[in-house]
């Protein structure tokens, strides 16, 4: 395995030190943000979105659409693998959970509701992402 494909591993309170509170509550603890709360929910311009963790590209713009769900909507990532599925039953639900999957952190669902050509909804918090403004 080469370095750039390496799992990314850290301590609890080396995470808290390089993320922000609402970061690490989100991508660390499994948290959520409230719809329409976050930065990236309504953002229109080209680029690319990456793990807030470990840098990791996860999801292009020409990908994102308006679900109407109050989060960043992805019909799909860009490579499969970049994302791991995980079942979530928590809350009274089951749903499948989106992990990154160079650094584990909690980035949030897919759902089996979204456009073609996959179908697939990516619900994503905001604070789980860093976007890069250029070409994706």
């Amino acid at each position: 395995m080469s370095n750039e494909n390496k799992k990314v591993e850290r301590s609890e309170d080396e995470w808290r030190t390089l993320l922000s509170p609402e970061q690490f509550r989100i991508c660390r603890e499994k948290g959520t943000e409230r719809a329409f709360t976050g930065e990236y929910y309504n953002n229109h311009q080209i680029g690319l979105y990456n793990c807030v963790c470990c840098g990791e590209p996860l999801f292009r713009s020409e990908d994102k659409y308006d679900s109407g769900s109050g989060w960043p909507s992805f019909w799909q990532p860009v490579e499969f693998d970049c994302v791991a599925e995980h079942r979530d039953g928590s809350h009274g639900m089951v749903r499948t959970e989106i992990t990154c999957a160079k650094c584990d952190a909690h980035l949030g669902h897919v759902f089996p509701d979204g456009p073609e050509p996959t179908g697939l909804r990516y619900c994503i918090n905001s604070a789980s992402l860093n976007f890069e403004k250029g070409e994706a």
